[in-house]
């Protein structure tokens, strides 16, 4: 079942290196990267999709902490970050379809 859910895309370097680092509170964020992600200087949990070139939920990590780093298979990049609590609130699972807007 496909999920709905508006997101910021980042796609220039600056915007990849800050990330939400520096914000008060959190913001769905849509990047691709093959490394992995941190959470170092963020000040608040993360739930974290990780997703296929389908845009299906491939991975998926509930409340990442700050301070954290998290790495996956790097044959996927498309990464959702979304304020803690988003995949139970959506009832968001491995398998599910998500549709980004912008």
């Amino acid at each position: 079942m496909a999920k709905q859910i508006k997101a910021r895309q980042l796609t220039g370097f600056w915007e990849l290196t800050r990330g939400l680092i520096g914000y008060q509170k959190p913001l769905p964020m849509y990047f691709k990267t093959r490394w992995g992600i941190h959470t170092f200087g963020v000040r608040f949990p993360l739930d974290i999709l990780i997703l296929d070139k389908n845009q299906r939920v491939v991975r998926m990590e509930k409340g990442l902490n700050p301070c954290r780093i998290y790495v996956w298979p790097p044959v996927n990049d498309g990464v959702l970050e979304l304020p803690a609590g988003t995949i139970e609130k959506k009832r968001i699972k491995t398998g599910d379809i998500i549709n980004i807007s912008w």
